[in-house]
């Protein structure tokens, strides 16, 4: 019986000395850091002169800084949310957002039932739908957002998270920033993102109709041209014409229907009678009378080779 009582004694002792050496004594050393990265930098990119990789394409934007949009059936907090979110937007950018009934540019949807990815819960979700793209831009036709958690923050972080992906922002590497991909309320929007958004809207929501693939052949006193007319700018065309000179003579005029955003047109024209005896230069011309991104592309001169 009295071992009995020697050995609980021992292991009541050497209990005691394990948690004495486990609080006390430094097995390894812990170094913490600070949450803040670059000294409280909250830009889109840690370093502040490179935003190259800010959009998921280059240049994306909406066809104009007036978006509209429609919340369907989201409870009164996310509604909220979603409201001061393009109000935020709106503040700090041109851009500015209007509520429609149908054909809405950014539909606004909600969801009740939680998702898991990776072992975290998704807030939600965003991004672009409708892409068209042009020669210098990325036009964002339609997007959507889809709310899922309740923002707990006092701004609404993550309507701000999704709204600025359907604006064509990719995730951030800084954890301060409100695109990093975990959610936190102390993150901010930063410079860099107002900034870009600002450049890029303040291109004039023009059309911009412009000659691609163009040639020509002459069959003695007849001529033959195949031409495609494309729209890289932000707005359909309206109607307009194409004038066709040889040597500086009009020959021929055709008439062009209004073109969409990013379509074109491709026009075959076969035995154009001309005058005369040869042909030193042809040149086509799109006369377009309304407002374009660019009207230097509207002319195009062919010489013989």
């Amino acid at each position: 019986m009295r071992w009995k009582i020697i050995f609980s004694f021992i292991f009541i002792v050497s209990a005691i000395a394990l948690l004495f050496f486990y609080w006390f004594i430094p097995f390894n050393t812990i170094e913490f850091r600070t949450f803040s990265s670059m000294n409280g930098n909250s830009n889109f990119s840690l370093d502040v002169f490179k935003n190259g990789s800010m959009q998921f394409y280059p240049n994306m934007r909406f066809p104009d800084s007036r978006i509209s949009y429609k919340i369907y059936n989201c409870p009164l907090k996310k509604e909220d949310d979603m409201l001061k979110a393009f109000k935020t937007i709106a503040d700090i950018t041109v851009l500015n957002f209007y509520s429609i009934n149908k054909n809405e540019e950014i539909s606004i949807i909600c969801e009740s039932k939680n998702k898991i990815e990776g072992g975290l819960f998704i807030a939600g979700e965003g991004g672009p739908v409708n892409i068209t793209k042009t020669e210098n831009f990325n036009v964002i036709l339609n997007g959507q957002v889809l709310l899922i958690k309740n923002s707990e923050c006092q701004n609404p972080n993550v309507a701000i998270h999704e709204l600025l992906h359907v604006l064509g922002f990719n995730h951030s590497l800084n954890e301060n920033n409100i695109m990093y991909p975990v959610s936190e309320c102390s993150q901010t929007i930063g410079e860099d993102i107002p900034k870009l958004i600002n450049e890029i809207y303040l291109i004039p929501s023009n059309p911009d109709l412009s000659f691609e693939n163009v040639s020509a052949i002459m069959h003695g006193k007849y001529l033959d041209i195949n031409m495609t007319i494309r729209n890289n700018g932000f707005k359909n065309s309206e109607a307009t014409k194409i004038i066709i000179y040889a040597d500086g003579k009009q020959i021929k005029e055709i008439d062009l229907d209004s073109i969409e955003v990013g379509y074109g047109r491709i026009i075959r024209l076969s035995n154009i009678w001309i005058s005369r005896i040869s042909v030193n230069e042809i040149e086509l011309f799109i006369d377009y009378g309304f407002s374009e991104l660019d009207k230097n592309n509207n002319k195009i001169i062919l010489k013989i080779k």
